[in-house]
C-alpha cells in the first residue's frame, strides 16, 4: 500500500493540535544557562561577572557565542515542540 497525500492529510486532521509553550522553552533555556555556566568554568571564570566586550578573553567569547547558538534554538523548540 502506498502512503498518498490523501492518507497523510487523514492523519493530520485527526491529530490533535501540539504546540510548544513557556514549559519547553524554559527547559531549553535552563539548559543553555547550564552549559553556558560550565563554560564558563572551564575557561576559569564565574558566568555573569564578565562584561563582553572586545577585550573579553576568547574563551568566554566562545561561551558567549554557544549560548546564543542554543538560545536561538530555544526559540525554535518553544514555538514547536509537542506540548500537551
Amino acid at each position: 500500500m502506498k502512503f498518498s497525500a490523501l492518507s497523510a492529510l487523514a492523519v493530520l486532521a485527526t491529530t490533535p493540535f501540539v504546540a510548544g509553550g513557556p514549559i519547553a522553552y524554559g527547559i531549553c533555556q535552563t539548559g543553555c544557562n547550564t552549559l553556558a555556566v560550565a563554560c564558563y568554568a572551564a575557561a576559569g571564570f564565574t558566568f555573569g561577572t564578565v562584561i563582553a566586550a572586545p577585550a573579553a578573553p576568547a574563551a568566554i567569547l566562545a561561551c558567549n557565542a554557544g549560548l546564543g547558538t542554543c538560545s536561538a534554538a530555544c526559540a525554535t523548540i518553544g514555538l514547536f515542540a509537542p506540548t500537551p
